[in-house]
C-alpha cells in the first residue's frame, strides 16, 4: 500500500487571518508530500511493514525488523505523516466542541485556560523543530508531550490527541521567528476546547 497526501478538509485560505493561504499550501502540498514520499521508499523494502496501520508501526517502532537507516526513515517520515495528517484535521473550521474532552481537560490541568498556559509553556519550549502535544497513554489519561523533530506520542504508546506544529515551515511566512505569536494565533482555528 502506497501511503497518498491526504486532501485538505478545507480551503487553503479557510484559517485566514491566522495562518496564510500560502503557508497552508506549502505546508501541505510540499512538506506533508515529502514525508509520504520518503516514508513510502523506506517501506518499499518491506511489503508486509506498508500493508500495516502506521500508528502501529510507530509504537512497535523498536521491535521491526529493519535496517536502522529504514527504522529511522519510518520515525521521522512515518510520524512526519502521521502528525501533520491528524494537524490539518484538528484545524478544520468545522469542527465542533468535544465535550468529553473539555470535560477530560478540566479534570486533568484544572480549566481549558490552564491547560492552554501550560499547552503554550510546552510549545514554546521545543527546542528547534518538533510538536506540542496532548495525548492519552493506555489507561485514557491525558498527558503533554513536547517532541522533537516529527516524533510522535504514538512512539511513547500514546495516542495523540491535539498536536502543534513548531516547525518553522509552519509558521515563517506570516510570523517570522516569533513562535509565541503563532501559538497565539492558532489557539483561534483549534474548534475542539
Amino acid at each position: 500500500m502506497k501511503y497518498t497526501l491526504p486532501r485538505l478538509p478545507y480551503a487553503y485560505d479557510a484559517l485566514e487571518p491566522y495562518i496564510d493561504a500560502k503557508t497552508m499550501e506549502i505546508h501541505h502540498t510540499k512538506h506533508h508530500q515529502a514525508y509520504i514520499d520518503k516514508l513510502n521508499t523506506a517501506l518499499d523494502k518491506y511489503p508486509a511493514l506498508a500493508e500495516q496501520p502506521l500508528d502501529g508501526l510507530l509504537k512497535n517502532l523498536d521491535s521491526l525488523k529493519v535496517d536502522e537507516a529504514d527504522r529511522t526513515a519510518i520515525r521521522n517520515h512515518g510520524g512526519g505523516h502521521v502528525n501533520h495528517t491528524l494537524f490539518w484535521t484538528l484545524m478544520d473550521p468545522k469542527n465542533k466542541k468535544d465535550d468529553k474532552l473539555i470535560a477530560d481537560i478540566n479534570t486533568t490541568f484544572g480549566s481549558v485556560e490552564e491547560f492552554k498556559k501550560q499547552f503554550t509553556d510546552v510549545a514554546a519550549k521545543v527546542f528547534g523543530s518538533g510538536w506540542a502535544w496532548l495525548a492519552r497513554d493506555e489507561q485514557d489519561k491525558l498527558h503533554m508531550h513536547g517532541l522533537p523533530n516529527q516524533d510522535s506520542p504514538y512512539l511513547h504508546g500514546h495516542t495523540p490527541i491535539i498536536g502543534l506544529d513548531v516547525w518553522e515551515h509552519a509558521y515563517y511566512l506570516k510570523y517570522q521567528n516569533k513562535r509565541p505569536d503563532y501559538i497565539t494565533a492558532w489557539w483561534n482555528v483549534l474548534k475542539l476546547i
